[in-house]
């Protein structure tokens, strides 16, 4: 096993310390149009009072009296070369305030500087700026490894780079610099807390949101779910439901024409089984179970690819419905395009939908199916002659045009349905198409 000295770890701690000092804890503050204007009087207000304090000063001597009784005469720079040097060190480290919540740990440093080069005998040149830039460094650095160790290092050069006659900091300011520290820490733990608090409070309306596009979600596929069912067990069984049913009544009389029905019926079972496995695979990956015939697991796994039925499938359905007693007459005008798939099975369940209400509620009635294909429309219309409705049929409870008028708006059709004047029902669907 690795035992590593405790020199080593000491080591690896420092640099991995000083690798992460470079690093970001959190992202760069964006200080608002408010926030910048403020800071920018700040500095105007630092630097004016400062330079006057300068240009007010320039030439005169300070005496101080140290605790032995002994007079210290400091004088303070004078001329045009003394003026020039207070009133740029005043403009930098009262300038640099400017860009404190922007670049705090810049800034920090700059003021430093010129805190370290300002004469001694006017230390409140650059004072009160160097306070300010320690309370930003504290408060605003995204760096914290890196301000955290740059604090000490700027307030231990600041305040040892002075004498016994004439500190860095003035006698009277002591208080100010212990008040100061405790004002940062406060103020950093206050904005620490209101930033937490800020950040669990958008992370909890992320989740809601999160959550509730989530329901939004499964409501929206479980309803697209329920119309495919809707559309594929309504029109196939309710086909084989009338073949059967004639294929009963003549079984005695006509054996062929029953057997024929029943192969109809036969038919639409497997074709149902086909939709309905079609849709099924879309909310679940077939597994291939223990034992299962590779025939059967393959025929399966071919019908769950297949594509979902279109326009050029609308022969297939007509005669399905024609074997089932309904005369049903197919028009398509203009010249058929490709279409979207999913405009395409929007069409087709408008089709096989009025069929199979034609079916259910109009025995011995006759249907015409026209497809019309225009420059920038696709029109779709059902129409049947009327009839009795078949026997033991249930209600609609118009749930199936419901779902019709759901899948068209979502490619910005529409559905029109009614009694016709001359008898019967009318569908027509229209829906916009891009101009070719």
């Amino acid at each position: 096993m690795d035992v590593r000295t405790t020199p080593a770890q000491l080591w690896e701690a420092a640099r991995r310390t000083v690798r992460d000092a470079g690093l970001p804890t959190g992202p760069p503050l964006r200080p608002t149009r408010r926030a910048w204007q403020f800071d920018a009087l700040v500095a105007l207000t630092i630097g004016i009072a400062t330079v006057y304090y300068g240009v007010d000063n320039v030439g005169n001597v300070v005496v101080r009296e140290t605790a032995a009784g002994v007079e210290h005469v400091i004088p303070r720079p004078s001329g045009p070369g003394g003026l020039a040097l207070m009133v740029t060190l005043a403009t930098v480290a009262s300038g640099a305030l400017a860009l404190r919540r922007r670049y705090p740990l810049a800034v920090l440093c700059v003021v430093t500087a010129a805190t370290l080069a300002t004469p001694q005998s006017v230390l409140r040149l650059t004072f009160y700026a160097f306070v300010i830039a320690v309370y930003s460094a504290a408060v605003y650095s995204p760096y914290r490894v890196a301000a955290l160790a740059a604090l000490p290092v700027a307030v231990v050069l600041v305040g040892t780079s002075g004498n016994s006659v004439t500190p860095i900091v003035p006698n009277e300011y002591i208080a100010l610099l212990i008040l100061a520290p405790m004002a940062v820490a406060a103020v950093g733990l206050r904005t620490w807390k209101l930033r937490t608090d800020e950040g669990r409070t958008r992370l909890t309306a992320l989740e809601r949101d999160q959550a509730e596009a989530l329901r939004r979600a499964v409501e929206h596929e479980r309803a697209r779910i329920a119309r495919e069912l809707h559309d594929v067990v309504t029109h196939n069984v309710s086909v084989m439901i009338i073949q059967a049913g004639a294929a009963r009544k003549i079984m005695k009389t006509s054996p062929e024409e029953a057997g024929e029905a029943l192969l109809a019926v036969e038919a639409g079972g497997r074709a149902a089984m086909t939709e309905l496995r079609h849709v099924m695979g879309l909310l679940t990956m077939a597994e291939e179970a223990e034992g299962t015939d590779a025939a059967a697991v393959q025929a399966g796994t071919a019908a769950e690819l297949a594509p979902q039925p279109g326009l050029d499938q609308l022969e297939t359905l007509v005669g399905r419905v024609r074997d089932a007693g309904l005369p049903v007459g197919l028009t398509v005008t203009g010249p058929p395009r490709p279409l979207p798939p999913g405009l395409e099975l929007a069409a087709y369940r408008v089709v096989q939908e009025a069929l199979t209400n034609t079916v259910k509620h109009a025995s011995g009635a006759t249907a015409a199916v026209t497809v019309e294909y225009a420059p920038e429309l696709l029109r779709v219309e059902v129409t049947d002659t009327g009839g009795q409705p078949g026997v033991a049929t249930p209600t609609g409870n118009g749930r199936g045009l419901i779902g019709l008028r759901e899948r068209l708006a979502v490619h910005d059709g529409t559905l029109n349905t009614g009694r016709r004047l001359t008898g019967g029902y009318r569908v027509e669907a229209l829906i916009p198409l891009e101009t070719p």
